[in-house]
C-alpha cells in the first residue's frame, strides 16, 4: 500500500451555468476531484493543487487494485512529504475540458444529446479558477492556506492570487510564467496542427466515427515532450546512440528509427495517443496561449499583481528553457514592486521543465521549508 493509502476520486455536479471568458457558458457540468488528509475544524489547512497539461485531479496515492496508478505528484504530496498530508488537507481538481472525469468534449452535450466534440467551448485558466472556486464553496472552504501548481498549474495559482485575493494566504508557483513567449505559442500551434490535419480528427467529432486521431496526437506529444527536456538531459540519456547498434552497428539509410531519441519520442507519442483526448489537447494548449493577466492592464504585470494579498513562493530551474527562470523573475520583480512578501528559488537541475515533477532533494527541501512557514501561519492565526 502507498504511504498515502488508497484514494478514491469524487465528483460534484453543478447545475448553475458557468460564464466563460469567451462569452459562452457551460451548464450541467461535473468536476472530478480527490482529497488527501483531514480538513481541520476551522477549515484553515486546505491546500489546492492545480494540475498541468496532461495531469489530472489524481495528485497522489494509488487506486486500489491498480498498482501502477500512482498520482502525478506523489513524490511531493503525502504523509511526511514536502506537502505533508498529516498537516494539510490537499485537494486536486480535474479541469473542465479535460479527459479524466470532469466534463469535457467527449461527454454528452445536454443541448444535442451527442458528445460535445468541437462544440465544447474554449476554456481559459480564469475559467478553471472560477470553477475551482465553486467547488471550494461547496466544500465550505472560504480561504485556502495555499494554492499551488507547476507549469500550467502555476498559472492557475497565480490567477487565484489575482482573481480571489482574499481566498488564499499563500501562492506557490513552480516552473511557470505570467504569459507564454512567442516560441511557446509556436510550439503549441505546431502540435495543434498535427491533430487538426489528421484525417481521423473529423473536425473534432471523431467520437461519432469510432476512431481516434492517433497520428496527430503522437506528433503533438513528440513536439511537446521535446520542450520538457533540456539539451543536456537529452545528451546524457540518449546522445547519438543507435537503437540497434548491437545488431547492425550502422545507419539504416531510411526514414524509420535509427537513434534512441527517435525511439523514445515515438514511444512517448504512442503511449499518449492511447489515453489522451485530441480535443482536450487543443483546449488546454489554447488556454496556455491565452493566459496573460497583465493584458488587461496594458501589459503592466506590477499593476496586475497590485490586487494580490497572498505571500508567495516561486521556484524555477536553470535548464528549463520552456518556462525559463527569467519568466519567474519577472513575477518576482512585479511582486516586489508591490511590496509583497515573496520567496524565490532558482534551482540548478539538469532535467529541463520536467524538473518540477522529479525528486530533486534541494527542491523538495525548499518546498517543505516553505510549507513549514504556511503551517506556522495557521497555528499563529489559531492562537490569535
Amino acid at each position: 500500500m502507498p504511504s498515502l493509502g488508497y484514494v478514491t476520486p469524487q465528483t460534484m455536479h453543478f447545475a448553475q451555468p458557468l460564464a466563460l471568458q469567451s462569452g459562452a457558458s457551460l451548464r450541467d457540468y461535473m468536476l472530478m476531484y480527490e482529497t488527501y488528509g483531514t480538513l481541520n475544524a476551522d477549515k484553515s489547512n486546505a491546500v489546492l493543487v492545480c494540475h498541468a497539461l496532461n495531469a489530472s485531479h489524481h495528485v497522489a496515492g494509488e487506486y486500489e487494485g491498480q498498482p501502477k496508478s500512482q498520482g502525478w505528484w506523489d513524490n511531493m504530496v503525502g504523509p511526511g512529504k514536502s506537502l505533508d498530508t498529516d498537516k494539510f488537507f490537499v485537494i486536486g481538481i480535474n479541469n473542465l475540458g479535460s479527459c479524466f472525469g470532469s466534463t469535457g468534449p467527449m461527454h454528452v452535450n445536454p443541448a444535442t444529446g451527442k458528445p460535445y466534440g468541437a462544440a465544447f467551448p474554449v476554456v481559459t485558466v480564469e475559467d478553471w479558477v472560477n470553477a475551482q472556486a465553486r467547488l471550494a464553496d461547496a466544500l465550505g472552504i472560504t480561504q485556502f492556506a495555499a494554492v499551488m501548481g507547476g507549469s500550467l498549474g502555476g498559472m492557475q495559482a497565480l490567477a487565484w492570487s489575482i482573481m480571489y485575493p482574499d481566498r488564499l494566504r499563500h501562492c506557490v508557483v513552480i516552473a511557470s510564467t505570467a504569459k507564454l513567449s512567442a516560441q511557446n505559442i509556436a510550439f503549441n500551434d505546431v502540435a495543434r496542427q498535427a491533430i487538426l490535419s489528421d484525417p481521423d480528427y473529423h473536425g473534432g467529432d471523431f467520437y461519432e466515427y469510432g476512431v481516434v486521431p492517433k497520428n496527430g496526437l503522437r506528433v503533438a506529444r513528440m513536439v511537446g515532450h521535446i520542450t520538457y527536456l533540456s539539451d543536456d538531459d537529452m545528451a546524457e540519456k540518449f546522445g547519438r546512440k543507435l537503437r540497434d547498434a548491437a545488431e547492425a552497428g550502422d545507419y539504416k539509410f531510411g526514414f524509420g528509427v535509427d537513434f534512441e531519441i527517435e525511439s523514445y519520442l515515438r514511444y512517448q507519442g504512442d503511449k499518449f495517443s492511447e489515453y489522451f483526448d485530441a480535443n482536450t489537447y487543443l483546449l488546454i494548449t489554447k488556454a496556455l496561449d491565452y493566459f496573460d493577466p497583465a493584458r488587461a492592464h496594458g501589459g503592466d504585470l506590477a499593476r496586475t499583481l497590485s490586487r494580490t494579498k497572498a505571500k508567495f513562493f516561486l521556484a524555477s530551474f536553470t535548464t528549463d528553457w520552456r518556462f525559463s527562470p527569467e519568466r519567474s523573475q519577472e513575477i518576482v520583480q512585479a511582486l516586489i514592486c508591490n511590496r509583497r512578501q515573496v520567496t524565490y528559488a532558482e534551482i540548478d537541475a539538469p532535467h529541463g521543465h520536467d524538473a518540477f515533477l522529479l525528486e530533486d532533494p534541494r527542491y523538495m527541501k525548499l518546498v517543505r521549508a516553505y510549507y513549514d512557514q504556511v503551517w506556522n501561519d495557521i497555528n499563529e492565526k489559531a492562537a490569535a
